[in-house]
This record gives C-alpha cells, structure tokens and sequence, in this order.
C-alpha cells in the first residue's frame, strides 16, 4: 500500500516556496464538467479550441497520471507580483492585467513547484509526481473547490474570503494516498452583482457563465482575430487582459488597499473595489500631461517596433503569449480609445497592412473625426 503523507509533512515543503494556501483533493470526475461540456456545445469558448481537444483529459483526470490518487491544489499571490521583470518595457498607466506585470507565471509555478516534488520524492521515492498549471487540461478551479479553497464566484473567478481571487492556481497529480479533509466552502457572493455589472462588454452572461468571444482578456490574449467594432470602444486602455471583475469584488478590496499602502506612489495602484467607477468611459480631459506623454511613448514604442522586437521585449512575460502582431492590433485599439493623435503617423503607417490595415483605418478616423 503506498505511503502515507500527513499535511504537517507537506505543508513546510509548500510555504517554503510562497505556497501559503493549499488543500488536497481526490482526483474523480469533476462535479462541474457537466457545465463545461454545455458551455463548449454553446461556443462560448471562441477561437480556443484547445478546450475542446481538453475535454476528455479534464473528464477523466487519471488520463494525465495512470494511477494518480490525488492532487495537491495550490495558490500563489500575485499582487503584488512574486517576481517583477526587471526593464520593464511600459512606463505609462496603459493598463495590463495584474498577474501579467511579471515574470511569466507558468515557469515561476513549475520551478516552484518541481522544487517541492524533489522534496516529496525524498520522502516517498517510490511515487509519482507531476506538476501542472493553467496552460495543462486540468480544471483547475474544479479541483480548487473541492480542496476547500475557495468557492466560484459570479465572476467565474476562485473567491476565498481572506485571499480574494487575486491568485494563481496550480497542482501537483501524484500517486500518494494523500489524507482528503471533506472541506467546502460555501458561496459567499450573495446578491451581489458588481462584476456582472461592471464588465464594460457584457461578457459576463449569467452569474458563474462567462462568454468569452466578449471578455476584453480574450480579445486582447487568445484571440487572433480583430475585435467587432461594437466592442472596440469598450476594450478602453487595456493592453493585454483585464481585471475589472476583480478589482470591483468586495473580497479584493483589502487586498488592493494594503498593496495601495506599500506603494511608492499610491496614484499608480490598482483602485480598490469601493472606489472603483462602474462607468468605464475614458475621460480624455483628464489624463494629466506627465501620464499623456508616457503613453505616446509607450504606443510609439508598440507600434514602431518589429513583431520580433516586441516579443524580444516581453519574452519573460506572459504578453508574449499574444505576439507582436497582437500586441499591435490592441495598442492600435488603445490609441483611439485613447484619442493619442500623437500616434497618427504610427497606426496611417499599418493601413496597408495584410491583417492590422482594417483596425488601422479605423483607428485613423476615430483620431481624425476628434481632432482638435
């Protein structure tokens, strides 16, 4: 009968490498694949089909690690961010999401993690250990629930009521009989529909039912195609991703005011989920010239460099995901939400572009019908 582990054995082996919330699960049939397999059959999922080639692999978790008993389900804080890139390449407000402000995440898990299996190793060097993160066929959030982390709230997010949801989550299959504490944690949202309401592309369906062809996090990250002129306007300044649907959560509020307090300058910090504006209508008049300025240059710099460049500068990061080409298409979005008529020249320059021409002659007359 193989080993057994006690949480007080593996729990120093997790903290030591910033793993401070943590619960085991038991690797069976996922009691949310159901909803999953619905929302594939309705499309939700858009241009990402790589969830729908996951299905089986998420249905049956073992198929990933014959003979895999449980998982050890952990969370990792990203705000503020475990591992900031040094020279980073931005300088202006132009908004990324705050887990991508950083050294790309999924090679910070798995050497984090591929330290803590050596450590289970020398403990039970008979068993088997894997370690996976977002970018496996896992249903992360699933696993998270049943490990008592947390509960799924509206905002289709992991939601712990000291933690908030501002986390990575990752897990380690193994084939040690692991002891499972029966935890839940109840559904702590209530009647509350700030993210729902708060989403500027109405992404957010139903509670819990995201579709991701609207999320501004899909359009300016998995999707290859140029966003529907009717949600361009509504992407606003964001780069790549988006956390409004988190940063209007109660359960972030403390965590985005004790991040606000650590900051050098508490302008530059996230808006906590009390003073976060529902309306997410840029206010032209207001961006102060310093800030202006700094946003020039930083779509100068997104627009005049080479897709190759581009990826060279952010290649530690998870911005590379999107690729150069994409990260022009939305800073060519931004400059016109943006009105930067300082960047003219730039988009007029890709209007004969193969796949960026169209967005770009669109950009070009909204910056041209609000001159002035």
């Amino acid at each position: 009968m193989p080993p057994v582990l006690k949480r007080s054995e593996i729990e120093p082996l997790l903290a030591a490498e910033g793993f401070t919330h943590f619960g085991i699960a038991k690797l069976e049939t996922p009691i949310s694949i159901a909803m999953y397999v619905d929302w594939l059959k309705e499309g939700l999922n858009g241009e990402m089909k790589y969830l729908e080639r996951h299905l089986e692999d998420k249905r049956d978790p073992k198929r990933l690690l014959k003979s895999a008993r449980s998982a050890i389900v952990v969370t990792l804080d990203y705000v503020p961010h475990p591992r900031p890139v040094e020279n980073w390449p931005l300088t202006s407000p132009i908004q990324v999401a705050a887990y991508a402000q950083g050294f790309d995440y999924h090679f910070l898990l798995k050497e984090r993690l591929s330290r803590v299996i050596a450590e289970l190793k020398a403990l039970a060097p008979e068993e088997e250990f894997v370690a996976f993160t977002d970018s496996s066929p896992v249903l992360e959030r699933d696993l998270a629930v049943r490990a008592g982390l947390g509960w799924v709230g509206k905002n289709t997010c992991l939601i712990d009521r000291k933690k908030g949801s501002l986390f990575l989550i990752a897990e380690i299959y193994t084939t040690l009989n692991l002891p499972i504490a029966e935890i839940t944690s109840p559904d702590h949202c209530g009647t509350c529909t700030r993210c729902m309401d708060a989403c500027p592309t109405g992404a957010l369906v139903e509670p819990r039912k995201l579709d991701a062809r609207k999320c501004i996090s899909y359009l300016t990250i998995e999707s290859r195609t140029i966003a529907p002129i009717d949600l361009r306007d509504k992407i606003g300044d964001w780069l790549f991703g988006c956390d409004i649907c988190q940063t209007v959560c109660p359960w972030n509020a403390k965590i985005y005011r004790e991040n606000s307090m650590a900051q050098a300058e508490p302008d530059s910090a996230p808006a906590g989920a009390a003073d976060h504006q529902i309306d997410h209508q840029i206010d032209h008049q207001t961006i102060p010239q310093s800030n202006r300025q700094k946003t020039v240059n930083d779509l100068q710099f997104l627009l005049g460099t080479s897709n190759r460049g581009l990826e060279k500068a952010f290649r530690s990061t998870p911005l590379l995901r999107a690729g150069g080409q994409s990260l022009k298409r939305n800073a060519i979005v931004v400059a016109a939400n943006l009105r930067m008529h300082e960047v003219t020249p730039e988009i007029e320059r890709l209007k004969e572009h193969p796949k960026l021409g169209e967005i770009a002659s669109w950009a070009s007359k909204i910056l041209q019908d609000h001159a002035g």
